[in-house]
């Protein structure tokens, strides 16, 4: 999911980059900036509010599927204590009531999971084309040939694994761009936190739903 919504703000910023500025001025230095999407959008206002409807979302999901699962479970276990007495017919009956319930909750373990990635996708879309739009600014204003995602992605490696100096690290410019005051972020953050960094912030990883356990037969 965090793949596709990278490639997708790549994509975006190629097709808003005229063709002769990704040529290398002739005479001059090739000046290229540096920043992490990922720690952009958590420090980001509407990242707190996205991932505050996704736990809402999430929440009700998660209530929906509990009191199916409940309802299985007390039919199972009134199954397992009076399946003895019944007759084939009715025992036939409640064994095809318990697959029932068994098949709609695994229905909606995937539903809810899919409804919670497109969710997220419809929330964090419009986040992505104001980080853009920032970036392509800040590009521009100071000169970058180039701006690279230090983050490629969950479980990938960095595009950029070394640099020599923070010159280039374009992540305060963007920050300021979308008025946040990065100052502010650098006092409140433990020193491991860094802007600019590798690491993936929980705020814009998508969330899911634990599956829960569904009646088995004995």
């Amino acid at each position: 999911m965090k793949q596709k919504l990278i490639v997708l703000l790549v994509a975006m910023a190629m097709l808003s980059t005229p063709l002769l500025a990704q040529t290398t001025p002739a005479g001059g230095l090739t000046k290229i900036g540096y920043t992490n999407v990922d720690y952009v959008i958590s420090k980001l206002p509407e990242s707190k509010l996205m991932q505050n409807q996704i736990e809402v979302t999430k929440a009700q999901l998660d209530k929906a599927l509990g009191e199916t699962y409940k309802e299985a479970q007390e039919k199972y276990e009134a199954y397992q204590k009076n399946g003895a007495q019944m007759t084939d017919v009715i025992r036939a009956d409640k064994e095809k009531e318990l697959q029932n319930l068994q098949t709609r909750i695994t229905e909606m373990q995937t539903n809810a999971q899919q409804s919670l990635q497109a969710k997220q996708q419809q929330l964090l879309e419009p986040i992505l084309t104001k980080v853009n739009n920032a970036i392509q600014e800040v590009g521009k204003e100071s000169g970058f040939l180039y701006i690279l995602n230090m983050d490629a992605g969950q479980g990938t490696t960095p595009i950029i694994l070394f640099a020599a100096s923070e010159e280039n690290n374009a992540t305060n410019l963007i920050l300021r761009k979308l008025g946040v005051d990065p100052d502010k972020i650098e006092a409140a953050a433990p020193a491991a936190a860094k802007p600019g960094t590798a690491a993936t912030p929980a705020a814009t990883k998508p969330a899911t739903t634990a599956p829960a356990a569904t009646p088995k037969k004995k």
